[in-house]
């Protein structure tokens, strides 16, 4: 088939099913166009996007500024590696870290790249500045935690879909319950050796659980207490889709570590980040750590342009002023609804739980049927769904939208 042949839907997902590997269960929608906060599929089919690509498009598809400055760099250079400088690494390292309030950055590509680096980071700081002896340090985690599918983050997982048959697994972790700062307490009592709490500010692939108010800043208290640090995973809730520009903002905690990724790029290419100060960061040294790609000019321009749109169009306002205004309407049908039970979140980071079982194919049927009346959102967890549109709508859309979704559950009511 030419690469320049128009495929049909059922080509698109034929052709993935034969030749790639099977780590996905896509809505069967075959997406060939986007715009703003909308994509179209391959037959011309218009749809409101409400998974934003996990979250990676907050600035919306294709927006001009990131595009433009992408094409604009890819056309002059591309990749040096990090055996030479280049001219446009510098530039976007001054700018990330004065944004975010850091001393450094350390770039690479993913966001579970970014996650183990912080992870070898914390390590690294806590036998050459905490005195923990060498292979004894401890990181706590929490249940039902999403960080990625590395073979280390998988070891502290408790999906056992992403870890049954990947062992041997890697040590050095404590789970503990998410939203319990007294488990924090009693599990850093234990173990002298624990170095790094890691946590999401809000657990989104879990269902977007929001913790109780005062529970990151009580962590991070704990954390400073014991001289421990405190790691924010911000990849999927950071670059403003909480109504701040960080989730941990909500309670005016600043992490010691800040995980980014996604959206740093507003979609348009790899880009992830690792922040800290001088004191942490300070314990990498050449050679312990790096990647090819991580830290390209191509990155570098777009990930300040994305940075340059959020700032300069609002985002954070928008999706605080936005998620209200949704969790609101949701709350309104919620009241007489049987198929839906509770909405939450904060921001455009929101989730409805279906009045169902995890088993239950209820959240998948539903998200066929929203896609049939053109918006497109996924489950997780079987019976709760994610909606996350990019940034940039307006409350006019969100409110089409809104109707779309309700709509879509009462197909679905007793």
């Amino acid at each position: 088939m030419s690469v320049l042949e128009k495929l049909s839907s059922a080509d698109a997902i034929a052709l993935e099913d034969k030749y790639g590997a099977h780590n996905y269960h896509p809505l069967p929608v075959v997406l060939s166009r986007g715009k703003g906060v909308h994509v179209w599929d391959v037959e011309g089919k218009k749809y409101y996007d409400f998974l934003s690509a996990y979250s990676a498009v907050n600035q919306g598809h294709c927006h001009p500024k990131i595009i433009n400055a992408m094409v604009q760099q890819a056309q002059t250079l591309t990749l040096t590696s990090r055996a030479f400088y280049n001219d446009q690494l510098g530039r976007y390292e001054e700018f990330v870290t004065n944004y975010f309030g850091f001393d450094k950055i350390l770039p690479m590509n993913t966001g579970a790249e970014a996650v183990e680096t912080a992870i070898k980071i914390c390590r690294k700081w806590a036998y050459e500045k905490r005195g923990i002896p060498e292979n004894e340090a401890k990181i706590v985690v929490c249940e039902n935690n999403f960080h990625g599918r590395t073979t280390t983050i998988i070891s502290f997982s408790n999906d056992e879909n992403a870890r049954k048959n990947f062992g041997p697994y890697t040590d050095g972790f404590y789970k503990i319950p998410y939203d319990d700062t007294e488990a924090l307490e009693a599990v850093i009592k234990q173990d002298k050796n624990i170095a790094g709490f890691l946590v999401e500010p809000i657990q989104g692939e879990a269902g977007v659980y929001v913790p109780a108010e005062g529970y990151l800043a009580k962590a991070k208290e704990i954390c400073e207490k014991n001289n421990i640090l405190f790691i924010a995973d911000e990849v999927q809730t950071g670059i403003a889709r909480t109504g701040k520009l960080l989730a941990v903002q909500h309670e005016n905690v600043k992490p010691d570590v800040l995980i980014l990724g996604k959206a740093i790029s507003g979609g348009a290419y790899p880009v992830s980040a690792v922040l800290a100060g001088n004191d942490v960061m300070d314990v990498i040294k050449p050679g312990q750590h790096g990647s090819t790609f991580g830290g390209n000019p191509v990155a570098a321009a777009v990930a300040i342009a994305a940075l340059e749109v959020v700032e300069d169009e609002k985002l954070a306002e928008n999706a605080e002023r936005l998620g209200r205004i949704f969790r609101e309407k949701m709350d309104e049908y919620i009241k007489g609804s049987n198929i839906a039970k509770l909405v939450r979140g904060k921001g455009l980071l929101n989730a409805v739980v279906i009045n169902d079982t995890e088993e239950s194919s209820t959240a998948w049927d539903i998200c066929m049927a929203m896609k049939e009346n053109g918006l497109l959102a996924k489950p997780t967890h079987g019976n709760i769904i994610r909606f996350a549109p990019p940034l940039v709508m307006t409350e006019e859309q969100l409110l089409d939208c809104v109707s779309i979704i309700t709509k879509t559950l009462q197909q679905f009511e007793n």
